[in-house]
């Protein structure tokens, strides 16, 4: 199946996606940054850049959404990108989360705002890596000759 919502002839859901990814990722750098070196306004930085980040996460939201609803029921490609989507949708909630414990000093986070950017992290990298296996291993989004079932690629060939 090919994705819903294009630009140009392109999926429009992957395009959007690296943008909160790499800005939530590096905010938790920023930070830790900020703790190595105990000093400059890379934690500051970070606030805005997880406030872009969760902006950022739920326009991507809208049209991995809008790419969700053609993927067909009770197929693999479905769970997984149940599985996806829930899992991106705690991952904005963690930064959010974290975003909200910095406003009283956005420059010195507390040890529960980092914690929660870790685990955001964390989780970001799993469901990246099921976006990556509906797109690369299943052709969901991207195929029209997509195989919604097609077995895990952890699985051997």
């Amino acid at each position: 199946m090919e994705s819903r919502a294009k630009l140009f002839g392109h999926p429009i859901h992957p395009m959007l996606i690296v943008f909160p990814l790499g800005l939530l990722a590096m905010s938790l750098i920023f930070d830790l940054i900020q703790l190595g070196t105990h000093g400059g306004d890379w934690s500051h930085v970070a606030f805005y850049m997880i406030g872009a980040g969760v902006i950022g996460g739920l326009v991507a939201a809208v049209f991995g959404l809008i790419d969700y609803t053609g993927i067909p029921t009770g197929t693999r490609a479905k769970h997984i990108a149940q599985l996806h989507g829930i899992g991106n949708v705690v991952v904005v909630l963690l930064f959010a989360a974290s975003w909200y414990l910095r406003l009283p000093d956005s420059a010195y986070p507390s040890g529960l705002a980092i914690l929660l950017s870790i685990i955001g992290v964390l989780l970001a990298l799993f469901t990246g890596w099921l976006g990556g296996e509906l797109v690369d291993r299943l052709g969901i989004g991207v195929a029209s000759d997509a195989n919604p079932d097609a077995p895990s690629s952890l699985k051997a060939r």
